[in-house]
């Protein structure tokens, strides 16, 4: 696998239980980018989703930094195109629904509009998401990962490469 650009802001999506965090940490371990987790700037205590306009703000916040991981694919609830555009690096984890469900489910109990979304992602999601790339990552190196080996050949290409952020 061959690395085009030094990356230093890099977007994570990817059906829920798919690995984003996972691979966001070993990432943000090999660049000494920071990750930052959507999760946690999205969701309010009682997990109800922040409304668009502050989302968006909150967005544009986020990627006025020079050098991040941003992690997480918030579902139907996303609106990456903020994100997709600062990036220069996008991946996409697109790992069949038996792997990601099985993992999901070690986590715990999700609500069902998470069930929802992890289901419905490669049929639902994942078309929005690619013309969400296509129209607003077009300066970006996009990488769609379908296995953990695809992964792991990216994470080596990375090592390989010795990139570190040097900012």
């Amino acid at each position: 696998m061959n690395l085009g650009v030094a990356m230093h802001r890099v977007v994570v999506l990817g059906r829920g239980g798919a690995g984003k965090s996972t691979l966001a940490a070993q990432l943000g371990r090999l660049t000494a980018l920071p990750v930052i987790e959507l999760d946690a700037h999205f969701w309010s205590p009682e997990l109800a989703p922040l409304p668009p306009g502050e989302w968006a703000t909150r967005q544009r916040r986020l990627v006025a930094d020079p050098r991040w991981i941003l992690d997480g694919d918030l579902g139907p609830y996303d609106a990456p195109e903020i994100r997709l555009q600062a990036a220069d690096t996008v991946l996409v984890l697109d790992f069949p629904l038996w792997r990601c469900a099985w993992r999901a489910g070690r986590r715990g109990r999700e609500k069902l509009d998470f069930w929802r979304w992890v289901v419905g992602y490669r049929r639902r999601y994942l078309p929005r998401t690619k013309a969400a790339i296509a129209a607003n990552a077009s300066g970006a190196e996009v990488h769609f990962l379908r296995s953990p080996r695809d992964v792991e050949r990216f994470l080596a290409a990375v090592r390989d490469s010795g990139h570190r952020d040097s900012r």
